[in-house]
């Protein structure tokens, strides 16, 4: 079952984890949760990796749960970090979603918990829960709405129906589009981008995006400060600001 989730390592501090079940576009099991959550557990342990790639093999995402499994009273859900093994709690560092195919029910509900979407062209999202009885309770009706507008939220949610990635990106759910195939390319090219910041301030960054800025503004201010001042205070924050000044790359400590 290993195989199920491929976990490789670039060379530019990025972790790549493939649900690799393509047979039945790589439906989520229990398995595969444990599997992927092990791998979330391994990036937030690991000073050397800062962003994570989540994609899927055979040329689609993930088709969501694995009914079967489902219905022979199976929950794919890991005690601790949810469905998926990454839905109910997602690493502090940035994780990008390459999106080929489909995407679909807990598929979707993991490219709503990664930061970033990068999806081909042709890909197709949704959340098709209602038309099989279902509810998407992986955090897919808590997240959507907080990533494009409540009501094409409520469309999708309440119809079932697909999603275009052109849609998508339209709505600013999808940060860009690649040809089919290179999704996960792409995708990486953007983590390289992402990884040669300063590691703390990036996972700080988007622990105040998407923690504290839903707040209001001055307790927002006050739940920042304690987060924000040690990156601020640090010796990479004084290496950038000289690096800056002088014109060259930053050389990171402590990376």
């Amino acid at each position: 079952m290993a195989d199920e989730v491929i976990v490789e390592y670039t060379p530019d501090r990025v972790m790549v984890v493939t649900l690799n079940r393509p047979r039945t576009r790589n439906a989520i099991t229990a398995a595969v949760s444990d599997l992927v959550a092990a791998a979330v557990d391994e990036f937030e342990d690991r000073g050397d990796l800062d962003v994570m790639v989540v994609t899927g093999a055979g040329g689609t995402f993930c088709a969501g749960m694995d009914l079967r499994a489902f219905a022979a009273g199976e929950h794919a859900f890991h005690p601790r970090r949810g469905f998926a093994g990454i839905t109910g709690l997602p690493p502090r560092k940035p994780v990008i979603a390459a999106v080929e195919g489909y995407a679909l029910a807990g598929g979707f509900e993991i490219v709503l918990a990664s930061d970033l979407v990068i999806a081909a062209t042709d890909a197709i999202f949704g959340l098709p829960e209602t038309k099989h009885g279902l509810v998407a309770a992986a955090g897919g009706l808590l997240r959507l709405p907080r990533r494009i507008p409540e009501s094409v939220a409520l469309e999708l949610a309440l119809t079932g129906d697909p999603l275009t990635a052109s849609r998508a990106q339209q709505l600013g759910l999808v940060n860009h589009l690649a040809e089919p195939g290179r999704a996960l390319d792409e995708a990486l090219t953007l983590a390289r981008r992402i990884a040669a910041n300063e590691p703390r301030a990036v996972a700080v960054s988007k622990e105040v995006i998407t923690r504290f800025a839903p707040l209001p503004i001055e307790e927002a201010y006050a739940r920042q400060e304690p987060v924000v001042a040690p990156v601020l205070a640090s010796e990479n924050a004084r290496e950038g600001a000289r690096a800056f000044a002088e014109r060259r790359p930053p050389a990171w400590r402590d990376r």
